[in-house]
């Protein structure tokens, strides 16, 4: 195993760290199921988690989910933040980078591919 391979395994041990004990701000899920696949989740997958990095985004934990009922909509990325969870829809790499940088970063949510906003308990 190369020393960058155990490089990523140790950051996503440490993003999962995080996220179980609070430390981690905002969680990324992007839909994966078989509609969301074909639509082009693994290029919106790759797009944030490459925004993530470049950014150095040590508080934000990026996963996979299947399917969520929203075929039409696909790909789909939730954002999960305390109180509230934004989904987006029909998002594409270019938008998924907008995501990270515009949503996560500061604080705007991209109207132009919402959903759904759900607040939840804290």
């Amino acid at each position: 195993m190369k020393l960058e391979e155990l490089r990523k395994i140790r950051e996503r041990a440490e993003a999962e760290m995080r996220l179980r004990t609070g430390q981690a701000r905002v969680k990324i899920v992007v839909g994966m199921g078989t509609s969301g696949i074909a639509a082009g989740a693994r290029q919106v997958l790759r797009a944030i988690l490459d925004e993530v990095a470049q950014r150095n985004l040590r508080d934000v934990l990026v996963t996979q989910t299947g399917e969520k009922g929203l075929a039409a909509k696909e790909p789909l990325v939730e954002v999960h933040e305390p109180g509230r969870i934004t989904i987006y829809g029909e998002v594409d790499e270019a938008t998924a980078r907008r995501i990270v940088a515009e949503h996560v970063v500061n604080g705007r949510i991209l109207e132009d591919h919402l959903v759904e906003l759900r607040e939840v308990p804290t």
